[in-house]
């Protein structure tokens, strides 16, 4: 098991060389540090605890500023375990980058999920309307709340209520490719959540050793060689030239047909 905190800034798609499109979302990953290791012995559980996106003191509190101080590293906005590690394989203060994972690997994502506000039962729990004409009076309501036995509304009943901003996790999700260059990971679906919110990209529960393989990827960057960069500066630098003595060409003739005035 292994994990790292990262930030979702969208989605986009790519294409691979067999023409293949892939729909992925884009999670930058800043380094993450082991600002805390937990043991069976000390707390009862294995777990390591990481620190993400640097932060003022100011906006951090005290106990958040303990953790960081003994991992020698600057106040961290968020902070989060992630239990089932190998704990012999951290050590305090240790940075963790995009290149735990590689391509293929096959990934849980947690986050929270967009927030929709106070909802009816229609939207939230896609339950069906009344007639809209003819007097009927019952248009998008919730309908009967039960027996009269009970004398009161029992447990569970779905209800108009608060709808969405839950932690959610989204299942046997596949890396598409780990860009070191930018610090993102490029991982195959949706993830919950909207932009620029903290996302926990874990090991997958049902396939923790599973690795696809994945189809090389279309890149769009032209590679285009010494020599023929040559000749391309060469060319223009005739065509400038030439341009240079068309001017002077015209420059002349025009004080020519003045002087003839």
């Amino acid at each position: 098991m292994k994990g790292i905190l990262g930030t979702k800034k969208g989605m986009t798609q790519v294409f691979t060389k067999n023409g293949k499109l892939i729909p992925v979302t884009v999670i930058e990953v800043e380094p993450n540090v082991v600002t805390q290791i937990k043991t069976v012995e000390k707390e009862g559980y294995d777990a390591i605890q990481l620190g993400y996106k640097t932060t003022s003191s100011k906006r951090s509190s005290k106990p958040k500023m303990g953790h960081t101080k003994k991992a020698g590293c600057e106040p961290k906005r968020f902070l989060r375990e992630i239990r089932g590690v190998n704990v012999a394989d951290y050590t305090l203060g240790q940075t963790l980058d995009a290149s735990i994972f590689t391509e293929g690997e096959i990934v849980d994502v947690s986050g929270i999920s967009k927030g929709k506000g106070f909802q009816g039962v229609i939207k939230r729990h896609n339950q069906s309307r009344g007639p809209m004409g003819h007097g009927s009076q019952y248009h998008r309501g919730v309908g009967s709340l039960g027996t009269m036995r009970p004398m009161h509304v029992l447990k569970g009943k779905k209800l108009p209520g608060q709808m969405g901003h839950v932690l959610r996790t989204v299942q046997n999700l596949v890396i598409v490719e780990v860009d070191m260059e930018n610090n993102c990971l490029l991982v195959k679906g949706n993830v919950p959540g909207p932009k620029n919110s903290l996302v926990l990209i874990k090991t997958a529960v049902k396939n923790p050793d599973k690795v696809k393989e994945m189809e090389e990827l279309v890149t769009y960057v032209e590679e285009i060689p010494v020599e023929d960069s040559k000749e391309e500066q060469a060319s223009t630098e005739e065509v400038q030239t030439e341009v240079e003595e068309s001017k002077e060409e015209t420059d002349e003739s025009s004080q020519e047909e003045k002087v003839e005035e």
